[in-house]
Protein backbone atom coordinates (compact mmCIF):
# COMPACT_ATOMS: atom_id res chain seq x y z
CA UNK A 1 0.00 0.00 0.00
CA UNK A 2 0.99 3.55 -0.55
CA UNK A 3 2.18 6.29 1.87
CA UNK A 4 0.73 9.51 2.38
CA UNK A 5 2.95 12.39 3.20
CA UNK A 6 1.66 15.09 4.98
CA UNK A 7 2.65 18.63 6.06
CA UNK A 8 1.54 20.56 9.25
CA UNK A 9 1.07 24.14 8.15
CA UNK A 10 0.32 25.52 11.38
CA UNK A 11 0.64 23.75 14.71
CA UNK A 12 -0.66 25.23 18.20
CA UNK A 13 1.06 24.29 21.42
CA UNK A 14 0.78 20.57 22.78
CA UNK A 15 -0.34 18.97 19.69
CA UNK A 16 0.93 15.56 20.30
CA UNK A 17 1.49 12.01 18.66
CA UNK A 18 -0.36 9.84 21.09
CA UNK A 19 -1.49 6.29 21.63
CA UNK A 20 -2.93 4.12 24.15
CA UNK A 21 -0.20 5.34 26.33
CA UNK A 22 2.46 2.94 28.06
CA UNK A 23 0.91 1.49 31.52
CA UNK A 24 2.93 -0.57 33.78
CA UNK A 25 6.36 1.78 34.09
CA UNK A 26 5.24 3.66 37.23
CA UNK A 27 7.32 1.86 39.44
CA UNK A 28 9.99 3.55 37.04
CA UNK A 29 8.96 6.90 37.38
CA UNK A 30 7.73 6.97 33.78
CA UNK A 31 3.56 7.91 33.61
CA UNK A 32 1.61 6.40 31.46
CA UNK A 33 0.60 9.34 29.16
CA UNK A 34 -1.39 8.45 26.40
CA UNK A 35 -4.63 10.41 25.56
CA UNK A 36 -6.65 12.78 27.79
CA UNK A 37 -9.97 11.76 26.51
CA UNK A 38 -9.60 8.21 26.37
CA UNK A 39 -12.92 7.29 24.95
CA UNK A 40 -12.90 10.20 22.08
CA UNK A 41 -9.43 8.47 21.16
CA UNK A 42 -10.50 5.39 21.10
CA UNK A 43 -13.84 6.30 19.16
CA UNK A 44 -11.87 7.87 15.96
CA UNK A 45 -10.33 4.30 15.71
CA UNK A 46 -12.96 2.26 15.95
CA UNK A 47 -14.91 4.77 13.21
CA UNK A 48 -11.86 3.55 10.77
CA UNK A 49 -12.07 -0.16 11.63
CA UNK A 50 -8.28 0.77 12.66
CA UNK A 51 -6.86 -1.58 15.54
CA UNK A 52 -7.38 -0.54 19.36
CA UNK A 53 -4.79 2.44 20.36
CA UNK A 54 -3.46 3.16 16.89
CA UNK A 55 -1.31 6.13 17.06
CA UNK A 56 -3.48 9.81 16.45
CA UNK A 57 -2.20 13.19 16.56
CA UNK A 58 -4.26 14.50 19.52
CA UNK A 59 -5.27 18.10 18.86
CA UNK A 60 -5.14 21.36 22.08
CA UNK A 61 -7.35 24.25 21.56
CA UNK A 62 -4.68 25.89 19.40
CA UNK A 63 -5.64 23.84 16.49
CA UNK A 64 -3.40 22.57 13.56
CA UNK A 65 -3.79 22.46 9.66
CA UNK A 66 -2.14 19.69 7.35
CA UNK A 67 -1.38 19.63 4.04
CA UNK A 68 -1.87 16.59 1.99
CA UNK A 69 1.47 16.47 -0.26
CA UNK A 70 1.22 12.98 -1.58
CA UNK A 71 -1.39 10.32 -1.14
CA UNK A 72 -4.68 10.03 -0.09
CA UNK A 73 -5.98 8.98 3.29
CA UNK A 74 -8.89 8.45 5.26
CA UNK A 75 -9.00 10.24 8.67
CA UNK A 76 -11.63 10.55 11.58
CA UNK A 77 -11.51 13.33 13.74
CA UNK A 78 -13.56 12.76 17.20
CA UNK A 79 -13.25 14.89 20.55
CA UNK A 80 -14.93 18.14 21.84
CA UNK A 81 -16.93 20.40 19.73
CA UNK A 82 -14.50 21.52 16.93
CA UNK A 83 -14.55 23.38 14.05
CA UNK A 84 -12.97 20.97 11.00
CA UNK A 85 -12.66 22.70 7.72
CA UNK A 86 -11.71 20.44 4.77
CA UNK A 87 -10.89 21.55 1.14
CA UNK A 88 -13.40 24.37 0.78
CA UNK A 89 -16.15 22.99 3.08
CA UNK A 90 -16.52 23.07 7.15
CA UNK A 91 -18.11 21.07 9.66
CA UNK A 92 -17.78 19.62 13.31
CA UNK A 93 -15.31 16.90 14.68
CA UNK A 94 -17.34 13.43 15.11
CA UNK A 95 -16.51 12.76 11.40
CA UNK A 96 -14.77 10.49 8.55
CA UNK A 97 -13.56 12.14 5.46
CA UNK A 98 -10.57 11.76 3.38
CA UNK A 99 -8.02 13.71 2.65
CA UNK A 100 -6.76 14.22 -1.08
CA UNK A 101 -3.51 14.83 -2.49
CA UNK A 102 -3.49 18.65 -2.39
CA UNK A 103 -5.77 19.57 0.16
CA UNK A 104 -5.97 20.82 3.32
CA UNK A 105 -7.59 19.93 6.81
CA UNK A 106 -7.38 21.93 9.39
CA UNK A 107 -9.05 21.78 13.15
CA UNK A 108 -9.65 24.46 15.34
CA UNK A 109 -11.35 25.09 18.46
CA UNK A 110 -14.75 25.08 18.75
CA UNK A 111 -17.88 25.79 20.83
CA UNK A 112 -16.53 23.21 22.98
CA UNK A 113 -13.77 20.87 24.21
CA UNK A 114 -10.29 21.21 24.79
CA UNK A 115 -8.96 17.91 22.78
CA UNK A 116 -9.86 16.79 19.59
CA UNK A 117 -8.21 13.26 17.84
CA UNK A 118 -6.92 12.84 14.01
CA UNK A 119 -6.85 9.27 13.54
CA UNK A 120 -5.43 7.69 9.90
CA UNK A 121 -6.80 4.78 7.88
CA UNK A 122 -3.01 3.68 7.87
CA UNK A 123 -0.18 3.82 10.30
CA UNK A 124 1.13 7.35 11.70
CA UNK A 125 5.08 6.57 11.49
CA UNK A 126 6.50 8.25 15.19
CA UNK A 127 9.42 7.35 17.37
CA UNK A 128 8.46 4.35 19.76
CA UNK A 129 9.94 4.55 23.29
CA UNK A 130 8.94 1.74 25.97
CA UNK A 131 6.88 0.45 23.34
CA UNK A 132 4.85 3.01 23.19
CA UNK A 133 4.75 5.88 20.72
CA UNK A 134 2.37 8.11 23.22
CA UNK A 135 4.20 11.65 24.04
CA UNK A 136 5.23 12.92 27.23
CA UNK A 137 4.31 16.33 26.83
CA UNK A 138 7.09 17.60 29.49
CA UNK A 139 9.88 15.18 28.42
CA UNK A 140 8.95 15.18 24.72
CA UNK A 141 9.57 11.24 25.13
CA UNK A 142 7.79 9.36 22.31
CA UNK A 143 6.35 10.47 19.37
CA UNK A 144 6.93 13.85 19.96
CA UNK A 145 4.94 16.94 19.39
CA UNK A 146 3.85 18.43 16.29
CA UNK A 147 5.30 21.55 14.91
CA UNK A 148 4.72 23.82 12.03
CA UNK A 149 6.56 22.86 9.46
CA UNK A 150 7.31 19.05 10.21
CA UNK A 151 6.32 16.66 7.76
CA UNK A 152 4.42 13.30 8.68
CA UNK A 153 4.07 9.90 7.24
CA UNK A 154 1.15 7.55 7.13
CA UNK A 155 2.41 4.22 5.70
CA UNK A 156 0.08 1.84 4.49
CA UNK A 157 -2.14 4.61 3.65
CA UNK A 158 -5.62 3.79 2.61
CA UNK A 159 -9.26 5.42 1.72
CA UNK A 160 -12.39 3.80 3.43
CA UNK A 161 -15.46 4.80 1.16
CA UNK A 162 -17.58 2.77 3.16
CA UNK A 163 -16.51 4.93 6.17
CA UNK A 164 -17.12 8.63 5.35
CA UNK A 165 -19.65 10.91 7.38
CA UNK A 166 -20.79 11.60 10.70
CA UNK A 167 -19.55 9.69 13.62
CA UNK A 168 -22.26 8.87 16.17
CA UNK A 169 -21.12 10.75 19.72
CA UNK A 170 -21.44 8.58 22.87
CA UNK A 171 -24.71 9.38 24.19
CA UNK A 172 -23.57 7.76 27.97
CA UNK A 173 -21.71 10.49 29.56
CA UNK A 174 -22.73 11.20 32.98
CA UNK A 175 -24.20 14.68 33.55
CA UNK A 176 -23.92 16.70 36.63
CA UNK A 177 -21.40 16.78 39.56
CA UNK A 178 -17.87 15.39 38.68
CA UNK A 179 -17.79 12.13 40.52
CA UNK A 180 -14.50 11.42 42.95
CA UNK A 181 -13.72 8.91 46.16
CA UNK A 182 -12.50 10.97 49.31
CA UNK A 183 -9.26 10.50 50.54
CA UNK A 184 -6.69 8.80 50.64
CA UNK A 185 -5.17 11.56 52.94
CA UNK A 186 -8.41 13.68 53.98
CA UNK A 187 -6.90 13.19 57.42
CA UNK A 188 -4.17 15.89 57.06
CA UNK A 189 -6.81 18.44 56.31
CA UNK A 190 -9.41 20.67 58.53
CA UNK A 191 -12.60 18.88 59.93
CA UNK A 192 -14.71 20.53 57.36
CA UNK A 193 -12.55 20.73 54.27
CA UNK A 194 -14.01 17.53 52.76
CA UNK A 195 -17.71 19.01 53.10
CA UNK A 196 -15.98 22.39 51.50
CA UNK A 197 -14.51 20.62 48.41
CA UNK A 198 -17.80 18.76 47.77
CA UNK A 199 -20.40 21.76 48.71
CA UNK A 200 -18.16 24.58 46.82
CA UNK A 201 -17.96 25.99 43.32
CA UNK A 202 -14.11 25.83 41.63
CA UNK A 203 -13.25 27.39 38.54
CA UNK A 204 -10.66 26.12 35.74
CA UNK A 205 -7.42 28.46 35.61
CA UNK A 206 -5.52 29.11 32.23
CA UNK A 207 -3.07 26.57 34.24
CA UNK A 208 -4.45 23.69 32.30
CA UNK A 209 -2.00 20.92 30.53
CA UNK A 210 -1.48 17.40 30.35
CA UNK A 211 -0.13 17.33 33.51
CA UNK A 212 -2.59 18.47 35.43
CA UNK A 213 -5.72 21.17 36.10
CA UNK A 214 -5.06 23.81 38.80
CA UNK A 215 -8.13 25.36 40.08
CA UNK A 216 -9.45 28.15 41.63
CA UNK A 217 -11.72 28.43 44.36
CA UNK A 218 -12.12 28.42 48.58
CA UNK A 219 -9.13 27.57 49.75
CA UNK A 220 -8.84 23.93 51.19
CA UNK A 221 -7.46 24.44 54.78
CA UNK A 222 -4.86 21.51 56.13
CA UNK A 223 -4.41 20.29 59.46
CA UNK A 224 -0.62 22.00 59.53
CA UNK A 225 0.98 19.30 57.37
CA UNK A 226 2.20 21.20 54.76
CA UNK A 227 3.56 17.41 52.75
CA UNK A 228 3.94 13.93 53.48
CA UNK A 229 6.19 11.05 52.20
CA UNK A 230 5.98 11.04 48.70
CA UNK A 231 3.33 8.90 48.19
CA UNK A 232 2.17 6.94 44.12
CA UNK A 233 0.15 8.84 42.73
CA UNK A 234 -2.93 8.21 39.69
CA UNK A 235 -4.77 9.80 36.84
CA UNK A 236 -7.73 12.22 38.78
CA UNK A 237 -5.72 12.59 42.14
CA UNK A 238 -6.47 15.80 43.61
CA UNK A 239 -3.77 16.82 44.93
CA UNK A 240 -3.77 20.33 47.22
CA UNK A 241 -0.76 22.04 47.66
CA UNK A 242 0.41 24.33 50.87
CA UNK A 243 -1.50 27.28 49.94
CA UNK A 244 -4.73 25.34 50.35
CA UNK A 245 -5.27 25.18 46.05
CA UNK A 246 -6.40 21.94 44.62
CA UNK A 247 -4.54 20.73 41.65
CA UNK A 248 -6.24 17.57 39.36
CA UNK A 249 -3.42 15.59 38.08
CA UNK A 250 -3.70 14.19 34.77
CA UNK A 251 -2.47 12.19 31.66
CA UNK A 252 1.36 12.91 32.26
CA UNK A 253 0.85 13.64 36.25
CA UNK A 254 4.10 12.59 38.09
CA UNK A 255 4.11 9.16 39.25
CA UNK A 256 4.68 9.94 43.18
CA UNK A 257 3.69 13.52 45.33
CA UNK A 258 4.23 14.36 48.91
CA UNK A 259 0.86 16.65 49.05
CA UNK A 260 -1.68 15.42 50.52
CA UNK A 261 -4.40 14.19 48.30
CA UNK A 262 -7.66 15.13 49.02
CA UNK A 263 -9.50 12.65 46.39
CA UNK A 264 -9.80 10.82 43.12
CA UNK A 265 -11.78 11.97 40.33
CA UNK A 266 -13.27 8.46 39.16
CA UNK A 267 -12.10 6.81 35.97
CA UNK A 268 -15.66 7.24 34.36
CA UNK A 269 -15.54 11.21 34.36
CA UNK A 270 -11.99 12.30 33.15
CA UNK A 271 -12.69 12.29 29.89
CA UNK A 272 -15.52 14.87 30.37
CA UNK A 273 -13.91 16.88 32.81
CA UNK A 274 -10.95 17.38 30.67
CA UNK A 275 -12.95 18.67 27.70
CA UNK A 276 -13.47 21.78 29.96
CA UNK A 277 -11.94 24.59 29.58
CA UNK A 278 -10.03 27.71 31.14
CA UNK A 279 -13.08 29.47 32.87
CA UNK A 280 -15.57 26.51 32.87
CA UNK A 281 -17.23 25.98 36.50
CA UNK A 282 -16.71 22.31 38.57
CA UNK A 283 -18.21 20.88 41.57
CA UNK A 284 -17.55 17.60 42.56
CA UNK A 285 -19.97 14.93 44.19
CA UNK A 286 -18.62 11.90 46.79
CA UNK A 287 -19.42 8.31 45.81
CA UNK A 288 -17.90 5.28 47.99
CA UNK A 289 -14.88 3.14 46.45
CA UNK A 290 -17.27 0.44 45.59
CA UNK A 291 -19.75 2.54 43.62
CA UNK A 292 -16.54 3.89 42.00
CA UNK A 293 -16.06 0.11 41.24
CA UNK A 294 -18.96 -0.64 39.98
CA UNK A 295 -19.54 2.65 37.55
CA UNK A 296 -16.01 2.03 36.16
CA UNK A 297 -17.51 -1.82 35.11
CA UNK A 298 -20.65 -0.45 34.06
CA UNK A 299 -18.74 2.28 32.14
CA UNK A 300 -16.18 -0.09 30.53
CA UNK A 301 -19.29 -2.32 29.19
CA UNK A 302 -20.97 0.73 27.85
CA UNK A 303 -17.95 1.74 26.32
CA UNK A 304 -17.23 -1.75 24.43
CA UNK A 305 -20.99 -1.27 23.19
CA UNK A 306 -20.56 2.24 21.91
CA UNK A 307 -17.15 1.01 19.51
CA UNK A 308 -18.46 -2.22 18.37
CA UNK A 309 -21.86 -0.33 16.78
CA UNK A 310 -19.71 2.73 15.33
CA UNK A 311 -16.95 0.19 14.02
CA UNK A 312 -19.31 -1.18 11.63
CA UNK A 313 -18.72 0.13 8.00
CA UNK A 314 -21.89 2.07 6.58
CA UNK A 315 -21.08 0.92 3.01
CA UNK A 316 -20.68 2.91 -0.27
CA UNK A 317 -22.02 5.59 -1.47
CA UNK A 318 -23.94 2.90 -3.94
CA UNK A 319 -24.21 0.04 -1.10
CA UNK A 320 -25.98 3.24 1.09
CA UNK A 321 -28.27 3.99 -1.87
CA UNK A 322 -29.42 0.47 -2.52
CA UNK A 323 -30.11 -0.19 1.63
CA UNK A 324 -32.36 2.61 1.59
CA UNK A 325 -34.71 1.06 -0.95
CA UNK A 326 -35.36 4.43 -2.44
CA UNK A 327 -37.84 3.23 -5.48
CA UNK A 328 -40.96 2.47 -3.38
CA UNK A 329 -43.24 1.89 -6.71
CA UNK A 330 -43.35 2.20 -10.63
CA UNK A 331 -45.90 3.94 -12.84
CA UNK A 332 -47.08 2.86 -16.22
CA UNK A 333 -47.58 5.15 -19.00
Amino acid sequence: MPNATLSVAFAGPLITVQDAGRPGNMRFGVSASGPMDRLAFDAANAALGNAAGQSAIEVSLGGVILQCREGDVTVAITGGDFVVAHDGSETRSWTVLTLGKGERLAVRAGRAGSWAYIAFAGTLEATEWLGSRATHSTSGFGGGAVHTGQSLIVSDATTREDRLGDIEPPDFLATGPIRVVTGPQDQHFADDTVAQLLSSTFKITDAYDRMGMRLNGPSLQLNGALSIPSEPIVRGSVQVSGDGVPTVLLADHQTTGGYPKIATVISSDIGRLVQSRAGDTVHFAAISSQQAITEARAFAGRTADYLTHIAVPRGTLEQRLMRENLIHGCIYD
